[in-house]
């Protein structure tokens, strides 16, 4: 009887390994088929920004070339490259500045309007913070002649 005991765990313990690698499989193969789908789907969405980017830069091209060209309708072919050079330049300039965080407006995930900024401009000085004042230690009353579990009046 002991051997049957014996040999119905030695079963019951195969098919448990084999039931257990079977999902194990089972999952990985479902998983990988998902990130599969979704690693495509990923790739056109980028491949098509991507796309977007190139004709909007090509767009901004052609507007940059029309401005010089109505330029030097009126100007010298260089005062008009310079002066499109020039626009272009301010116009990054600004988009910059848009994009990077200020003191005066905070940026999402930055320091709220409440908490006292520690960054500042180049050429300024920084902003420190003040420090809190600490109330007095029991040892900064002693140190006076006065005992703290001995309750006393001012002017006495």
């Amino acid at each position: 009887m002991n051997r049957l005991e014996h040999l119905d765990k030695n079963i019951v313990d195969e098919l448990t390994r084999a039931a257990r690698q079977a999902v194990r499989e089972e999952l990985r193969d479902q998983l990988r088929d998902e990130l599969r789908e979704q690693t495509r789907k990923q790739r056109r969405k980028a491949a098509l920004y991507a796309g977007a980017g190139a004709a909007g830069l090509y767009a901004g091209a052609a507007l940059a070339l029309a401005f010089g060209l109505a330029l030097a309708l009126g100007l010298p072919g260089w005062a008009a490259a310079l002066i499109t050079a020039v626009v272009l330049g301010v116009v990054a300039y600004l988009l910059r500045e848009a994009a990077r965080p200020s003191v005066d407006r905070p940026s999402v995930g930055g320091p709220s309007v409440d908490t006292p900024s520690t960054a500042s401009a180049p050429g300024s000085t920084p902003v420190v913070p003040e420090r809190p004042v600490s109330p007095p230690t029991v040892d900064a009353t002693r140190s006076k002649g006065l005992d703290p579990d001995v309750p006393h009046r001012p002017g006495r």
